[in-house]
C-alpha cells in the first residue's frame, strides 16, 4: 500500500515549544518537492511523547490538509495505554490520515499476548489501514515476530516499520507473513540492504535532512538495483549515523535549524544539541547534499 522513503517528520517549535505551523507547511511542501513518498506526521521524530492529545490531533490535521492529496500521510498513533492509542487512531481517521503507524506501547512492557490483544483491539476498533511498529530501543518491549505473524491476519494491519535494525529479524517477519504484511525499515543504516531483501521501504528520519537522495536510493533498492542504492547510500551512510549522536530527534531538529527550515525550539526533556556535534553533523550534511 506504501513504498519507498516516507519521512518520519519533525514538529517544528518555536522558542517556548509551540508548534510553528508557517514551518510545518514549508516542510511539507519541502518534501512534496523533493519525492518524498509518505509523510509521517507524530511519529518518535515529531516528539510525539511530549504534545498533548489535542495538540497531536491538530498536528496530523493540519498536515493532512496541506499535503492535499498530492502525498499519502501515515499518523502517529500510538501510545501505552490501549483507550488513547483508539482515540489518537479515531483522530487521524476523522482527520483524513491514509493510515496510523502504532508504535508498540512503552514503559509497562506488556507480554507477547499483551501486544497482540493490544493492537487487536485497536485495529478492530478503528477502521483504518494500521501499521505496527517495534523499536524495543525506546520502549522496553521487543514484539516478536510470531506476534507479527498473529497480527499479521488481522485485515487492516498492513506493515510494520521494524526498527531493530536486525535483518535477520526483517527476513523472519517476511518469511512468517509473505503478503499478508508489508515490512518497513525503521533503521536508516541498513534499510537499504533490508529493501534489497524484500521490505517495501524505509521511515526515515535522515529523509528529514536528504529527502532527494533518500527517494532516489529507496527507489534503486526497490528496483533491485543494488549498485545506484549502494553508491548512494554511501554518501548518506554518515549522516544515517551521525543523526543519532545525542537522542533522535535532537540531532535531526538542529541540523533543519542550521539548514534554515525550522526554528531551533524543542520540548523538555529533550534540549538541543551539544555544541561538540556541530561540525561533525555539518560534515556529514555536505557529504549527503
Amino acid at each position: 500500500m506504501f513504498s519507498g522513503s516516507m519521512v518520519a517528520l519533525v514538529t517544528p517549535m518555536h522558542a517556548d515549544g509551540s508548534v510553528d505551523q508557517a514551518s510545518l507547511e514549508k516542510l511539507v511542501e519541502f518534501h512534496v518537492d523533493n519525492g518524498t513518498d509518505a509523510i509521517v506526521a507524530m511519529g518518535t521524530t515529531g516528539e510525539s511523547a511530549t504534545l498533548n492529545e489535542k495538540e497531536h490531533c491538530q498536528v496530523i490535521k493540519r498536515v493532512v490538509q496541506m499535503s492535499n492529496n498530492r502525498i499519502p500521510v501515515i499518523a502517529g498513533t500510538g501510545a501505552n495505554s490501549t483507550t488513547e492509542a483508539i482515540e489518537l487512531t479515531q483522530c487521524a481517521m476523522s482527520a483524513g490520515a491514509d493510515a496510523c503507524l502504532l508504535v508498540t506501547p512503552y514503559y509497562n512492557k506488556p507480554t507477547q499476548e499483551g501486544l497482540y490483544q493490544h493492537f487487536k483491539k485497536i485495529a478492530q476498533s478503528v477502521a483504518i489501514p494500521q501499521i505496527l511498529y517495534n523499536v524495543p530501543g525506546r520502549t522496553a518491549v521487543d514484539m516478536q515476530a510470531q506476534t507479527v505473524a498473529r497480527l499479521a491476519g488481522i485485515a487492516n494491519i498492513i506493515g510494520i516499520k521494524e526498527a531493530t535494525g536486525d535483518l535477520q529479524r526483517g527476513k523472519d517477519i517476511m518469511a512468517l507473513c509473505g503478503d499478508q504484511l508489508d515490512v518497513y525499515s525503521g533503521d536508516d543504516a541498513t534499510a537499504m540492504e533490508l529493501i534489497l531483501l524484500g521490505a517495501k521501504g524505509d521511515i526515515s528520519v535522515t529523509a528529514n535532512i536528504a529527502p532527494k537522495a533518500m527517494h532516489e536510493m529507496c527507489s534503486a533498492a526497490l528496483a533491485g538495483d543494488h549498485n545506484t542504492a549502494e553508491a548512494i547510500n554511501q554518501r548518506l551512510m554518515a549522516l544515517h549515523n551521525t543523526l543519532f549522536v545525542e537522542s533522535n530527534p535532537i540531532p535531526v531538529k538542529w541540523a533543519l535549524h542550521d539548514m534554515g527550515m525550522i526554528p531551533a525550539g524543542i520540548r523538555l526533556p529533550l534540549t538541543v544539541l551539544d555544541a561538540q556535534y556541530y561540525d561533525v553533523l555539518r560534515d556529514a550534511m555536505k557529504q549527503a547534499l
